[in-house]
């Protein structure tokens, strides 16, 4: 008989309650092994007992949806009989403990949620958050983690295109690192992990297991601790040589209509793998663990079943095609074995031989995960922060300087740094790479392209909740639209503190909810994703970070727009469309030129947003447009400060402060804003088809010349492109040289 110490419950992330309720749904006392699957199955990571009440408030069904949330991924219809399958998901805890291994493995994990459902990997993004780099220990994470996906990536041969990173103080000791993963598929070809009919044969594809990874989904699902560090045995080793085999074999076989369904063995290896495909085929599963390769001597039936090893693959096919199904591994160099079958009886039994190691129902693993809806409550230093008076804040001596100092944030500064280590051209589909507001990449033997972006501002998140989500959602949307795409789906991946806490909880629920209003009012849905809670160190929560992964389409590629001003634009016209309300509430600014995350941001409008994310892709498609860029951190100033450094060339803008202090009518933040240029001849059209749809527009000046001028009411701001360039260019190595 096993004994239930509280040491025993904390290595399986469990508490008594839940132990007590699974001896009561089990009608006995679980063993070690079975124990072992339920602390990974019942883990947040894996059964989102926190998060999935909350999770049904998203819209999730569309027109164009083909599958939404609950298999490994989500995927769209692009057209001519097409699909875009994306997900995005964390791998934060692992990273930092083990920076290279813990992004290697999450970029390989995520790929593999791709072609599992039978879709070719086109491109990888994603969204990374760490401490400020003055602190030695932040650089050596940030340097792990991004070679870490630039290795995984460029060796498996799928282009890393895009993302984003931001820096501030409530990542130290617990960086975020969120992959986002799209591939392209045929409708027919779209596979699902399921378990078909009993009597179907469950194949173990891939890499052998090994020790590495056991208890990763319940290290994932608790907070990091000055113990976190001896638990590096809970972070994989990727192979993405072996994965890339993997891929092929795969697609071939989808392709083919092989097999019956596909599940990698990503969280929870083993365990998840067999009760996800029982659970979704309505069906139970048998496996011998005595037939499962393995390169680790004297291995457990528990450390067998709990086992992340990466680079391996379920693989349920029916009997009659088990012989060309092998015959594909064997070509590919794949060990692939006959590990057990389906069977009728909705057990997930687990034999080690002979002997019987563990017997479950599926359902308890999945339909029977315990959810808890809390009570979420707001913390009163936050509410603090948010009520706070800005009035007497000091104006900048020399706008210009503060212009320069904000483009030197390494949040904001340019982030060639790290995407020139990135192979971005790997398939020759990159149309524009990383570096601007969305990455564009062609669809061959068509007119079609998609634009991908990933976003979040958290400061945001922070004091509001409700308007960080929602405001994450309305940038993403508008970073794909300003390319000239419409908006089709979401994947996002949650990552926010320990939600038994109130003040998490509280943050949590109003950033889901104002996601889901704004994808309901964009007509966006939500068709994948990743919850990560318990981002927690000894200095606390980080800033609630709910990121969102955002695909366009564009269906002619002569109708994409660039960020940058065009450098033939001499005399174009510059127009600023959208909500024109501000606030150095939440703002770059206030951050960082009076270390204050403080202030009440602007609460999106969002039938007006949505108004604007429809009307940039309208005018893509007449050709009114020569380049366009959403409004952000940084506010108005910062972006027109990019728009030129991007186009190398200037501008003369014109800008009323409109009875605002300078500095907000320069870098104060609003939720829906787009700088836009066009032919003079133009602008009439423009202003005529926004006012139609109620988008306002501001006319703001002309390109031209190599100088940034910003006059008006409240002052003027003057500095060359190249100057702007130098302090955007070296915000990040400055930093890393700290």
């Amino acid at each position: 008989m096993l004994d239930i110490t509280d040491d025993v419950l904390r290595e399986v992330a469990l508490s008594r309650a839940e132990y007590d309720l699974i001896v009561e749904k089990l009608g006995r006392a679980p063993n070690a092994v079975e124990l072992g699957m339920f602390g990974a199955m019942w883990s947040e990571h894996c059964g989102y007992k926190n998060s999935r009440p909350l999770l049904k408030r998203f819209p999730t069904g569309g027109e164009h949806v083909l599958q939404g949330p609950g298999e490994n991924a989500g995927a769209v219809d692009i057209g001519d009989g097409q699909a875009l399958v994306l997900k995005i998901e964390s791998h934060n805890h692992p990273s930092a403990v083990e920076p290279y291994q813990g992004a290697a493995t999450g970029v390989g994990g995520i790929i593999r949620d791709i072609f599992t459902m039978g879709a070719r990997p086109i491109a990888l993004l994603d969204s990374l958050r760490f401490g400020p780099l003055e602190e030695p220990r932040n650089r050596y994470l940030f340097g792990g983690v991004v070679g870490g996906i630039a290795g995984y990536g460029n060796c498996i041969g799928i282009p890393t295109v895009g993302g984003e990173t931001h820096f501030h103080p409530s990542y130290n000791g617990n960086p975020l690192v969120n992959a986002m993963c799209v591939g392209l598929i045929d409708h027919r070809d779209l596979t699902r992990a399921t378990s078909g009919e009993p009597g179907n044969i469950v194949l173990l594809v891939g890499a052998a297991t090994g020790r590495d990874g056991v208890h990763g989904a319940t290290f994932a699902s608790v907070e990091l601790t000055a113990e976190s560090e001896e638990r590096r045995s809970a972070v994989q080793v990727g192979d993405p040589f072996t994965e890339k085999l993997l891929l092929e074999a795969c697609l071939e076989l989808c392709r083919d209509r092989l097999i019956v369904g596909m599940q990698d063995l990503g969280a929870a290896g083993l365990t998840s793998s067999s009760v996800e495909v029982a659970a979704r085929g309505g069906h139970g599963i048998e496996i011998d663990l005595a037939l499962a390769p393995r390169r680790a001597a004297g291995l457990t039936p528990y450390e067998m079943m709990l086992s992340e090893s990466q680079e391996r693959m379920l693989v349920v096919v029916r009997p009659e095609n088990l012989e060309r199904v092998l015959a594909v591994f064997e070509r590919w160099e794949l060990p692939a074995v006959a590990i057990g079958r389906v069977t009728g009886d909705g057990l997930v039994r687990v034999k080690e031989g002979a002997q019987v190691v563990a017997e479950v129902p599926a359902r308890l693993f999945t339909d029977e995960c315990p959810t808890y809806p809390r009570r979420g409550v707001e913390a009163p230093e936050v509410a603090q922060a948010r009520a706070r008076d800005l009035s007497d804040l000091p104006e900048p001596d020399d706008y210009a300087a503060a212009l320069s100092d904000l483009l030197g944030d390494p949040t904001i500064a340019s982030k060639k740094a790290i995407w020139q280590r990135y192979d971005h051209t790997i398939g020759t589909n990159t149309v524009v790479p990383p570096a601007t507001d969305a990455a564009v990449l062609r669809i061959k033997g068509t007119r079609k392209a998609v634009a991908l972006a990933t976003d979040c501002n958290s400061r945001l998140c922070y004091l509001d909740p409700y308007a960080g989500g929602a405001g994450a959602v309305l940038e993403a949307a508008l970073n794909v639209a300003c390319a000239g795409a419409r908006p089709l789906c979401v994947t996002d991946c949650l990552n926010f503190g320990n939600p038994e806490r109130p003040e998490v909880y509280y943050q949590l629920e109003q950033a889901i909810q104002g996601m889901a209003d704004a994808c309901r009012t964009l007509g966006i849905p939500v068709v994948s994703g990743n919850v990560s809670l318990y981002n927690e160190s000894a200095a606390g929560a980080v800033y609630p970070t709910p990121v969102v992964g955002m695909a366009g389409l564009i269906d002619d590629l002569d109708h994409r727009v660039q960020s940058g001003i065009r450098t033939r634009g001499s005399g174009d016209a510059i127009l600023l469309l959208g909500d024109p309300r501000t606030s150095l509430g939440g703002s770059a600014y206030l951050a960082r030129r009076q270390g204050l995350d403080a202030g009440t941001p602007v609460r999106p409008d969002l039938r007006a947003a949505a108004a604007l994310v429809d009307l940039l892709p309208r005018l893509a498609g007449r050709g009114l447009l020569h380049s366009a860029h959403d409004c952000a951190e940084g506010g108005l100033a910062v972006a027109l400060a990019e728009c030129c450094i991007w186009g190398n060339i200037g501008a003369r803008i014109t800008l009323p402060a409109h009875g605002k202090r300078w500095s907000e009518a320069l870098f104060g933040e609003g939720p829906a804003r787009v700088v836009v240029t066009c032919a003079p001849e133009d602008v009439d059209a423009v202003e005529r088809i926004a006012s139609h749809v109620g988008v306002a527009v501001q006319r703001l000046g002309k390109v031209g010349g190599m100088t940034l001028n910003i006059v008006g009411d409240g002052g003027i701001l003057q500095a060359s492109v190249s100057d702007l360039r130098s302090a955007y260019e070296s915000g990040l190595p400055a930093a890393l040289e700290a």
